[in-house]
């Protein structure tokens, strides 16, 4: 039976997938002679007084579910009276309209999420994907109230965004408190808040199913709270709250069969929120985060016995950048990191969120085993540097890459784009849809090495070599630590 990953508010399926098959284990034999051993059981106890009889939820319902809204987002887009007008080559020969009379009516789109009020000044935390490309869009308070909003930040790598609800006169609205994801322990109840299928404002109960979830696909950093308290299309964006009233995560995906809720919920953790957060309300428009400027491998089991470890554990150090703070902190190839702060690490998407989840200006503390013996580094958190100018250039010569816009790699441009910092040359940043350079391939995070037998060094460079139209085009990209050459129609 195959699991797709759902995302909550657009209700688009994300492609990655998981197959799933559970086998049922057998109780180990009692050996003979051994004592047969007697579970206690728990007897049924009558209420003693009215109070446990009235034990609920709904004081806690009530403190925190003003502060869940719902988002609806809207995007204007363009469709074509033929599909046939989406091919670049029709629509250069029609002037890229698809002809005089040929253009038809503008379509919207909408979408339904949810948001948190985490401010009393109307600041709101949803997800990324709810409002992502949208021209519009309004907030619904849970007493009818609605407002425009505005985007302060958008943070595709965590898929968070943050609104500020947009009020004639100043206002003050009801909010949530922040409470600390790395309090959360397996087995802690769980309320979700949120606006499944867009019926209305729901709760539901449940327990923290699993901590530190790291391989579900959703974004770039993944480290998620997984619940079984029943979230679905629409709960993308809302809160999960513990016992105490406190947001401890925001829901944003499921894996489902059939697109409603099987009781496997994924929520970005609040410590991570805030940071964001923090950022949008100091008037950043994207988050810096700390870099520490080495490349990391997961430890696998051939690893881990190759290095004499009980089981795998840590992240393996590959390479360490000149003068990054890990090579400032002492760190080396081969050194084996195994915990921040006193938090354990097991793969690199723990170390990269426990990074991220730290301000710039600090320092962390590395716990290290080196050789079998453990070293304790210090890193001073430092943003990655632009080294050179980004140079942002959009390539509108006839090419393969018309369409694309290209930077300058730096650290703080390889470390935006997950491309090794030690590459050279110019990378693709964005690349426009239905454009020769989304035909012919090219995708963000593309490492431009040469053209036609020419190094690539800077944006210009590129720019120059884009000015005489060829025929056929011989061009060399670094994508995903493999070197891509091939031959692109002009």
């Amino acid at each position: 039976m195959a699991f797709a990953l759902l995302l909550l508010g657009s209700g688009a399926l994300a492609s990655a997938a998981m197959a799933a098959g559970a086998g049922q284990g057998e109780a180990p034999a009692r050996a003979a002679g051994a004592p047969l051993r007697v579970e206690a059981q728990i007897q049924p106890q009558v209420p003693a007084s009215a109070s446990e009889v009235k034990l609920s939820f709904a004081p806690i319902v009530a403190r925190t579910a003003p502060a869940v809204v719902n988002v609806y987002a809207q995007k204007t887009a363009q469709q074509r009276a033929n599909p046939i007008f989406d091919d670049p080559f029709f629509r250069r020969f029609f002037g890229g309209q698809g002809g005089p009379g040929l253009r038809a009516p503008e379509r919207v789109q909408r979408s339904l999420g949810s948001g948190v009020i985490v401010d009393p000044a109307g600041i709101v935390v949803t997800n990324f994907h709810v409002i992502e490309g949208a021209d519009e869009i309004r907030i619904a308070l849970n007493d009818k109230r609605e407002y425009e909003a505005e985007v302060l930040l958008r943070d595709q790598r965590t898929d968070l965004a943050v609104l500020r609800i947009k009020t004639e006169v100043k206002e003050t609205f009801a909010s949530i408190e922040l409470g600390n994801s790395d309090e959360l322990a397996v087995g802690d109840l769980a309320l979700a808040i949120g606006d499944p299928f867009g019926v209305g404002q729901t709760v539901t109960q449940g327990i923290i199913s699993a901590l530190a979830r790291t391989q579900v696909g959703i974004s770039d950093y993944q480290f998620f709270i997984q619940t079984d308290a029943a979230i679905n299309p629409g709960n993308s964006g809302g809160a999960l709250v513990d016992m105490a009233g406190r947001l401890v995560g925001i829901n944003s995906a499921i894996y489902s069969r059939s697109g409603g809720s099987i009781g496997i919920g994924f929520a970005i953790p609040v410590n991570m929120v805030r940071v964001v957060v923090e950022q949008a309300k100091g008037g950043s428009k994207s988050v810096r985060r700390p870099w520490l400027g080495a490349r990391l491998q997961r430890v696998t089991p051939d690893i881990a016995e190759s290095l004499g470890l009980p089981r795998p554990t840590g992240v393996l150090v590959q390479d360490v950048v000149a003068q990054s703070p890990a090579a400032k902190a002492g760190l080396r190839l081969g050194d084996l990191i195994v915990a921040v702060e006193g938090q354990a690490i097991d793969d690199p998407e723990s170390l990269n969120y426990r990074f991220a989840t730290r301000p710039i200006g600090g320092k962390a503390a590395l716990a290290v085993n080196r050789g079998g013996k453990e070293v304790s580094l210090v890193v001073v958190l430092e943003g990655a540097p632009e080294t050179v100018p980004r140079d942002e250039l959009v390539v509108r010569a006839r090419s393969p890459f018309a369409g694309a816009t290209v930077v300058n790699l730096s650290p703080a441009v390889a470390e935006e784009l997950k491309v090794d910092a030690n590459a050279t040359g110019v990378v693709i940043y964005d690349v426009d849809d239905n454009s020769p350079a989304a035909a012919a391939g090219f995708k963000p995070g593309d490492v431009v090495v040469e053209v036609n037998g020419e190094k690539v060094a800077r944006t210009r460079d590129l720019e120059q070599l884009v000015r005489t139209p060829l025929r056929v085009w011989r061009v060399t990209v670094g994508r995903a630590g493999r070197t891509i050459t091939a031959l692109l129609p002009g």
